[in-house]
């Protein structure tokens, strides 16, 4: 039986798998951005969001742990100076999946992982559209009957005839 058997092990020894997950999570920090298969990225997203969490409080002990994890200093300065303050009111998911279609070699799910507070897409704040109340096809039926009955009420005025005392005189 597989009871809490869930992390991935991508058909890669320990070593391996430790060392491409180091090396896609500082390139993922450096770019925020990377294309991958989705099964990297999966196993990538449960090794780098516990980092950037870590981030989030910047003394020497976090950045000795992150530095154990990432091996690159470049990596490690960028998660604190420039990710760390831009996530810090956010309380997880610093990592969006976007599925990209299959690789034409062979067939492989792809996708782009990227975080989540760097697109410039999604981060945009957009203005609100006030949206009317939806009407009801009742309140516009009665609203057209209500018009049609103002139409049919509405009385004609009788022509007034110009009356001789009204014209004016003719000059010769």
């Amino acid at each position: 039986m597989r009871h809490c058997k869930k992390f991935n092990h991508l058909n890669r020894t320990s070593a391996h798998r430790k060392a491409l997950l180091s090396n896609m999570a500082a390139s993922l920090i450096l770019h925020k951005r990377i294309s991958t298969t989705v099964a990297k990225a999966k196993a990538l997203k449960m090794y780098v969001e516990p980092l950037i969490t870590k981030s989030k409080n910047d003394n020497s002990n976090s950045r000795r742990v992150v530095f154990s994890y990432l091996g690159q200093k470049e990596a490690v300065t960028e998660l604190f100076k420039e990710v760390a303050p831009k996530i810090v009111n956010r309380p997880g998911g610093y990592t969006r999946i976007l599925k990209t279609g299959n690789r034409i070699g062979d067939n492989a799910a792809t996708c782009i992982i990227e975080l989540v507070d760097f697109n410039a897409t999604y981060t945009e704040v957009k203005q609100e559209v006030k949206k009317t109340a939806t009407r009801r096809r009742r309140s516009s039926a009665k609203k057209a009957t209500a018009e049609v009955a103002e139409a049919t009420v509405v009385e004609e005025t009788p022509a007034v005839a110009e009356t001789p005392e009204t014209e004016a005189p003719k000059a010769e």
